[in-house]
């Protein structure tokens, strides 16, 4: 079993798809080696040492979290189907709306589409809002994505810097 690592008053909530068989076999959040979160999260600025999964608790001490769209671990995230991705986008709204953090960043673009029933979303800081929560789209930072890793780490640095643009 993975879970959440929320609490309030955090930056960012990273918002993974759902786990794949390496996390649910570790129970650690991005566990699959091949898996770049940790390093982008790192070299953005979010983290100021590398942090390996098994050290995901002390993302809170970075006022960061992570939670995921869909608890069902899969070998690939394109086995979890719509209605799983709408469930799980209703259950993440609520979550937000207890935790408000300052952003909330959705690891896909894809998966944050059908989880909110909406098209054409762009990369980065979206038109919603949840509360006080700004929504953004990132890169998935899976291995299977083809994204290199300086891409991936350009588009976190960018919530980052707007983080700290508003004091956060």
């Amino acid at each position: 079993m993975i879970h959440d690592i929320l609490e309030p008053g955090l930056r960012v909530v990273f918002c993974g798809i759902n786990p794949g068989k390496s996390s649910a076999h570790t129970g650690f959040h991005f566990a699959h080696p091949g898996n770049r979160f940790w390093k982008v999260i790192h070299q953005a600025g979010f983290t100021d040492t590398l942090l390996r999964p098994e050290d995901e608790r002390h993302l809170l001490d970075t006022r960061c979290g992570i939670t995921m769209l869909v608890e069902r671990p899969t070998v690939q995230a394109s086995e979890v189907d719509l209605h799983e991705l709408r469930n799980g986008g209703r259950e993440l709204i609520k979550k937000i709306e207890d935790y408000q953090p300052a952003a909330l960043a959705i690891l896909g673009k894809n998966a944050f589409e059908q989880a909110f029933s909406v098209r054409g979303a762009p990369w980065g800081k979206q038109a919603i809002t949840i509360g006080v929560t700004q929504v953004w789209v990132l890169p998935n930072p899976s291995g299977l994505n083809r994204a290199t890793l300086d891409k991936l780490v350009q588009s976190y640095r960018e919530l980052d810097e707007a983080l700290v643009t508003r004091g956060l």
